[in-house]
């Protein structure tokens, strides 16, 4: 396995003491890059005629590289330099947590007050009762998302239950304010009983305009989502499933104009059979593709397994074998699944000019540098790799797109069509093997994806303005 890149997850802020000397930094500096750090900002904190003290920025691989270059700076203590401390600054960036409310109004005095609150408001309350439609005009429900989990699969971590959840939560509400404008609060359910959560949701349903379903594990996820949709008015999205096919979808388009290859003929494998393998495999069939071959941990999923569930089966091959036998001869690899799973032999046996698009985070199938040399197209769930895979690309749009035509549901059509917006945001005289989608930071994106959803959702006939 190659050594991860050093990267902002993993950063790190040394403050140290030193001699006012010419040459001390330097040792700093270097016995940093001896071992493997980034050296980003360096401040000067304190000085006087014998010490200076600094702080340095450095990005690290891991929790265990981050420990080996604060022992390195440490080791320094003979040449008279001092650790005087070490802080991680993603932690940093979380205390407190990264959300909060604020209001749209101020409240400077009895009038204000008579209006925002008592007795004024109980106008608008009565208002509401009995035109039950003007909750979108007079309240926040127009541009709310709930963001709900249950913290059963969280990231690539596993089950690390409501709490552990939460920062991930608080995060993507970040992501609908800043790309989309949009005000969403994380939901985080002490239960992982579907009933319960398919109840909670709808008990909590009359304040959201929309509900964002997050980090729930395989096969529930799938009825959760189809339970919801079919019993509240609002659209419900699972970006586990949905926004990774979207965004997936939206890179093949453009990776395949530079192949030369169509998605009708591409021989495809899909490495991973859970939420996210499952809603890309189903949206590449809406789009036109004919040839999947979809693998799980014990291989490709064939008519002869019998431990498949309903989910799995629905794409059960006449071939059998291990995800290496299905990769011989295929022109698209994307894996969803598990670090290092795949070989550089492996991807070698595929078809000329293959795409491979290794999207487990945070080590992917197979690191870009094993395969730099035989493929056409590589593609990864990190943002320090060429063609990041990232959801953002998608649900801010989804949802503003949704919300704005308030929209009763979601449908494939809305899918296909975000896919289309966001592949389409690349110029043909732009289009690279290193630049197949937009970067997250366009901010040509979110309001293309939300035109686009608009659009289909008015086709659909499930827009209710």
């Amino acid at each position: 396995m190659v050594s991860l890149t050093p990267n902002p997850s993993y950063s790190l802020s040394i403050r140290f003491q030193l001699p006012h000397q010419a040459g001390k930094l330097a040792l700093v500096t270097q016995a940093i890059a001896n071992a493997g750090g980034n050296i980003g900002q360096i401040d000067l904190v304190e000085q006087n005629r014998k010490l200076i003290t600094r702080e340095i920025t450095v990005d690290a691989s891991s929790t265990e590289h981050a420990d080996q270059i604060v022992a390195a700076v440490k080791a320094l203590k003979d040449q008279e330099i001092t650790v005087l401390n070490v802080s991680d600054r993603t932690f940093n960036l979380h205390k407190g947590g990264k959300i909060g409310v604020q209001s749209k109004i101020p409240v400077r005095n009895q009038n204000d007050l008579a209006m925002a609150y008592t007795p004024g408001v109980g106008r608008v309350c009565m208002a509401i009762a009995e035109d039950p439609a003007k909750v979108y005009s007079l309240t926040i429900k127009s541009n709310t998302v709930a963001i709900v989990t249950d913290g059963s699969a969280v990231l690539g971590l596993g089950n690390l239950g409501p709490a552990g959840a939460l920062p991930v939560m608080e995060g993507k509400a970040m992501l609908f304010r800043e790309f989309a404008g949009i005000d969403a609060f994380p939901i985080c359910l002490d239960t992982q009983d579907t009933d319960e959560i398919i109840q909670t949701v709808k008990n909590i349903a009359p304040v959201f305009g929309g509900v964002n379903l997050e980090d729930i594990s395989a096969p529930r996820c799938f009825e959760i989502e189809a339970r919801l949709q079919r019993e509240l008015d609002i659209p419900i999205f699972h970006d586990d499933q949905h926004g990774t096919a979207i965004v997936s979808l939206a890179a093949l388009y453009n990776a395949l104009k530079l192949v030369h290859k169509s998605l009708e003929d591409a021989r495809i494998v899909i490495n991973g059979a859970g939420a996210a393998g499952v809603a890309i495999a189903r949206l590449l069939q809406k789009a036109g593709a004919g040839q999947i071959a979809m693998c799980d941990s014990r291989g490709i999923l064939s008519l002869d397994r019998p431990d498949l569930n309903d989910q799995k089966r629905e794409f059960a091959i006449s071939q059998s074998g291990s995800l290496a036998d299905a990769m011989v001869g295929a022109d698209i690899f994307l894996g969803v699944s598990a670090p290092g799973v795949v070989s550089p032999d492996m991807v070698r046996s595929m078809a000329k000019d293959p795409i491979v698009m290794a999207m487990a985070n945070p080590i992917p199938e197979i690191q870009p540098e094993l395969v730099s040399d035989l493929v056409a197209v590589m593609a990864t769930g990190r943002s320090d790799y060429p063609n990041q895979i990232n959801n953002v690309l998608a649900f801010p749009g989804i949802f503003r797109g949704a919300l704005d035509c308030r929209a009763s549901t979601m449908t494939t059509s809305m899918f296909l069509e975000a896919a289309l917006a966001i592949a389409s945001l690349i110029k043909p005289a732009d289009l690279a093997a290193e630049f197949i989608v937009p970067s997250v930071f366009d901010d040509r994106v979110a309001p293309a994806v939300a035109a686009a959803v608009q659009r289909a959702a008015r086709e659909d006939g499930v827009a209710g303005n």
